[in-house]
Protein backbone atom coordinates (compact mmCIF):
# COMPACT_ATOMS: atom_id res chain seq x y z
CA UNK A 1 0.00 0.00 0.00
CA UNK A 2 2.80 2.38 0.89
CA UNK A 3 4.52 1.48 -2.33
CA UNK A 4 1.44 2.52 -4.35
CA UNK A 5 1.20 5.83 -2.52
CA UNK A 6 4.87 6.58 -3.14
CA UNK A 7 4.52 5.62 -6.82
CA UNK A 8 1.42 7.80 -7.13
CA UNK A 9 3.21 10.78 -5.57
CA UNK A 10 6.24 10.18 -7.79
CA UNK A 11 4.04 10.01 -10.91
CA UNK A 12 2.18 13.18 -9.95
CA UNK A 13 5.49 15.00 -9.37
CA UNK A 14 6.85 13.81 -12.72
CA UNK A 15 3.73 15.08 -14.55
CA UNK A 16 3.93 18.43 -12.76
CA UNK A 17 7.61 18.85 -13.66
CA UNK A 18 7.04 17.81 -17.27
CA UNK A 19 4.13 20.17 -17.76
CA UNK A 20 6.06 23.03 -16.13
CA UNK A 21 9.03 22.60 -18.46
CA UNK A 22 7.02 22.90 -21.65
CA UNK A 23 5.62 26.40 -21.85
CA UNK A 24 4.18 27.81 -25.04
CA UNK A 25 3.86 31.56 -25.27
CA UNK A 26 1.76 33.00 -28.06
CA UNK A 27 2.40 36.64 -28.87
CA UNK A 28 -0.23 37.99 -31.23
CA UNK A 29 1.16 39.86 -34.20
CA UNK A 30 -0.59 43.17 -34.74
CA UNK A 31 -0.05 44.57 -38.23
CA UNK A 32 1.54 48.01 -38.12
CA UNK A 33 0.85 49.38 -41.55
CA UNK A 34 1.39 52.97 -42.39
CA UNK A 35 -1.50 55.39 -42.58
CA UNK A 36 -2.92 56.18 -45.97
CA UNK A 37 -4.15 59.73 -46.61
CA UNK A 38 -6.85 60.28 -49.20
CA UNK A 39 -8.22 63.65 -50.25
CA UNK A 40 -11.62 64.11 -51.87
CA UNK A 41 -12.63 67.39 -53.51
CA UNK A 42 -15.53 68.56 -55.61
CA UNK A 43 -18.81 70.44 -55.75
CA UNK A 44 -21.84 69.87 -53.57
CA UNK A 45 -25.02 71.07 -55.29
CA UNK A 46 -28.22 72.19 -53.54
CA UNK A 47 -30.37 69.28 -52.27
CA UNK A 48 -27.72 66.71 -53.19
CA UNK A 49 -25.20 64.38 -51.57
CA UNK A 50 -21.84 62.89 -52.54
CA UNK A 51 -20.26 59.68 -51.24
CA UNK A 52 -16.63 58.60 -51.30
CA UNK A 53 -15.54 55.12 -50.31
CA UNK A 54 -12.19 53.84 -49.08
CA UNK A 55 -10.81 50.50 -47.92
CA UNK A 56 -8.78 49.96 -44.76
CA UNK A 57 -5.91 47.48 -45.07
CA UNK A 58 -5.72 46.68 -41.34
CA UNK A 59 -7.62 47.58 -38.21
CA UNK A 60 -6.79 50.93 -36.65
CA UNK A 61 -7.77 54.57 -36.39
CA UNK A 62 -9.78 56.26 -39.13
CA UNK A 63 -9.89 60.06 -39.13
CA UNK A 64 -12.09 62.02 -41.52
CA UNK A 65 -11.81 65.82 -41.57
CA UNK A 66 -13.88 68.40 -43.45
CA UNK A 67 -10.84 70.40 -44.51
CA UNK A 68 -12.55 73.19 -46.45
CA UNK A 69 -15.96 74.45 -47.53
CA UNK A 70 -16.49 77.33 -49.95
CA UNK A 71 -17.38 79.96 -50.93
CA UNK A 72 -18.37 80.79 -47.34
CA UNK A 73 -16.51 78.82 -44.65
CA UNK A 74 -19.09 79.86 -42.03
CA UNK A 75 -21.81 77.82 -43.75
CA UNK A 76 -22.49 74.29 -42.57
CA UNK A 77 -23.07 71.09 -44.52
CA UNK A 78 -23.94 67.54 -43.53
CA UNK A 79 -20.92 65.29 -42.95
CA UNK A 80 -21.09 61.54 -42.24
CA UNK A 81 -18.79 58.56 -41.79
CA UNK A 82 -20.00 55.01 -42.24
CA UNK A 83 -19.57 51.59 -43.75
CA UNK A 84 -19.76 51.03 -47.49
CA UNK A 85 -21.39 48.13 -49.32
CA UNK A 86 -19.77 47.90 -52.76
CA UNK A 87 -22.43 45.46 -54.03
CA UNK A 88 -25.36 47.78 -53.38
CA UNK A 89 -23.29 51.00 -53.56
CA UNK A 90 -24.79 52.18 -50.26
CA UNK A 91 -23.10 54.13 -47.48
CA UNK A 92 -24.60 53.14 -44.12
CA UNK A 93 -24.04 56.12 -41.84
CA UNK A 94 -22.53 55.37 -38.44
CA UNK A 95 -21.51 58.90 -37.36
CA UNK A 96 -23.32 62.02 -38.59
CA UNK A 97 -22.83 65.74 -38.12
CA UNK A 98 -25.81 67.60 -39.58
CA UNK A 99 -24.15 71.02 -39.21
CA UNK A 100 -20.47 70.46 -39.95
CA UNK A 101 -18.15 73.44 -40.11
CA UNK A 102 -14.87 73.60 -41.97
CA UNK A 103 -11.91 72.13 -40.01
CA UNK A 104 -13.97 71.55 -36.86
CA UNK A 105 -15.85 68.57 -38.29
CA UNK A 106 -13.71 65.55 -37.48
CA UNK A 107 -14.61 61.91 -37.00
CA UNK A 108 -12.01 59.79 -35.26
CA UNK A 109 -12.94 56.15 -34.78
CA UNK A 110 -11.35 52.73 -34.81
CA UNK A 111 -11.92 50.36 -37.69
CA UNK A 112 -11.59 46.99 -36.03
CA UNK A 113 -11.12 45.07 -39.26
CA UNK A 114 -10.21 45.40 -42.90
CA UNK A 115 -13.25 46.81 -44.64
CA UNK A 116 -14.95 49.33 -46.86
CA UNK A 117 -15.89 52.64 -45.29
CA UNK A 118 -17.37 55.86 -46.65
CA UNK A 119 -17.64 59.59 -46.19
CA UNK A 120 -20.89 61.28 -47.14
CA UNK A 121 -21.42 65.02 -47.63
CA UNK A 122 -24.89 66.43 -48.11
CA UNK A 123 -26.80 69.70 -48.32
CA UNK A 124 -28.43 70.34 -44.96
CA UNK A 125 -30.42 73.23 -46.43
CA UNK A 126 -27.67 75.84 -46.18
CA UNK A 127 -26.58 75.65 -49.82
CA UNK A 128 -30.00 76.64 -51.15
CA UNK A 129 -30.25 79.54 -48.69
CA UNK A 130 -26.65 80.71 -48.78
CA UNK A 131 -27.13 83.58 -51.22
CA UNK A 132 -29.26 86.60 -50.35
CA UNK A 133 -30.15 87.24 -53.99
CA UNK A 134 -31.95 83.91 -54.19
CA UNK A 135 -29.44 82.10 -56.38
CA UNK A 136 -28.05 78.81 -55.20
CA UNK A 137 -24.56 77.88 -56.22
CA UNK A 138 -22.70 74.71 -55.43
CA UNK A 139 -20.34 74.61 -52.47
CA UNK A 140 -16.79 73.45 -52.95
CA UNK A 141 -15.38 71.02 -50.43
CA UNK A 142 -12.26 69.14 -49.48
CA UNK A 143 -12.30 66.12 -47.18
CA UNK A 144 -9.16 64.40 -45.90
CA UNK A 145 -9.32 60.81 -44.66
CA UNK A 146 -6.47 59.02 -42.89
CA UNK A 147 -6.79 55.29 -42.41
CA UNK A 148 -4.69 52.15 -41.99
Amino acid sequence: MLRRIVCGIGLAAAIAVASGCHTTTINPVVPTGQLTTETFTGLLNPTSAVVFSFVTQTGGNVTATLTSVGPDATQTIGFSLGTFNAVTNICTVVFDNTAALQTTAVFNTTASTVGSYCVRLYDNGSIATAHANGTANAFTYTVTVQHP
